[in-house]
C-alpha cells in the first residue's frame, strides 16, 4: 500500500540498514527538558563538514527499513579539564536525505518520501526549518550496554529538539577529547510520538498498526580549533 510505504520513514535512525528484526540501537531514557550545562573551558566549534546524523525507521518487526541522513548545520563543544562539559549542535532539518538504496519499490522514490518527511505529517521543515541537541550533563560510562555505539565510556543527557517540542534524552556516547579536538558518537532509539510526530500511529487503523513508532538515531559530531 501507498500509504504504508510512506509513512514508514519516520524519522531523524542510523547507520546501516538490514531487514533483521532485532534493534540495533538501545531505546533512550526520556525525560521533561532539563538545564543545559554551562559551557565552560575551551569551545570549540563544529566541523560540520566532519559531522553528519543518520537516521532509520521501520515497520514494526524491523521490516521494510527506511533510511538515510540530516546535515549537522553548526554547533560547538566545551572542553574543560580535558573533559567534554558541554555542547549543542543544530541539525538542518531540510537537509533529510533518504538513501536510495532503501528503496526497493518500484513504484517508490527517494524524493517523493524526502518530501513526506519534510511535509506537516512529520516535521513540517516550512515551519521548523531546524532541529537542537543541547547538553545538560555528561558523566562517566562503567558498563557500556551490548547496543551502545562502540567504545562508548559516557553517558550524556541532552536536549532533543524536534518538531518545535523539547525533551532530554539519555544514552551512552563514545567521548573523545584531544588537546585540538572533541567528538561525540552515538546511536540510540527514541520514540517519535513523544515529540508529537504522530502520523501513522492510529491504533484504531488496523494499516497504521504495522508503523514503528521507533527512530534510530545515530550521532557522529565532530569539533576541533
Amino acid at each position: 500500500m501507498k500509504k504504508l510505504s510512506v509513512i514508514a520513514l519516520v524519522g531523524v535512525g542510523l547507520l546501516a540498514a538490514s531487514c533483521n528484526k532485532d534493534k540495533s540501537a538501545g531505546t533512550a531514557s526520556t525525560a521533561t527538558e532539563q538545564t543545559v550545562a554551562e559551557s565552560k573551558g575551551e569551545v570549540l566549534p563544529v566541523d560540520v563538514a566532519a559531522s553528519v546524523v543518520n537516521w532509520k525507521a521501520f515497520h514494526k518487526g524491523g521490516m521494510a527499513p527506511r533510511w538515510g541522513t540530516l546535515n549537522v548545520k553548526s554547533g560547538d563543544l566545551s572542553v574543560e579539564g580535558g573533559q567534554l562539559s558541554a555542547g549543542n549542535f543544530v541539525i538542518d532539518m531540510n537537509s533529510i536525505k533518504v538513501d536510495p538504496a532503501s528503496v526497493t519499490e518500484k513504484d517508490k522514490k527517494p524524493g517523493d518520501l524526502e518530501a513526506h518527511l519534510k511535509n506537516p505529517d512529520f516535521f513540517d521543515t516550512a515551519k521548523n526549518p531546524t532541529s537542537d541537541f543541547k547538553i545538560t550533563s555528561v558523566t562517566d560510562l562503567k558498563d557500556a550496554p551490548k547496543d551502545a555505539v562502540a567504545g562508548a565510556n559516557k553517558t550524556v543527557s541532552g536536549n532533543l529538539t524536534l518538531s518545535g517540542k523539547t525533551m532530554n534524552v539519555t544514552f551512552p556516547a563514545k567521548v573523545d577529547v584531544t588537546d585540538t579536538s572533541a567528538s561525540v558518537q552515538a546511536k540510540f532509539t527514541v520514540n517519535r510520538a513523544d515529540w508529537g510526530i504522530k502520523f501513522g500511529t492510529s491504533e484504531t487503523d488496523p494499516a497504521e498498526w504495522m508503523i514503528s513508532k521507533d527512530i534510530e538515531i545515530a550521532v557522529d559530531v565532530k569539533a576541533k580549533k
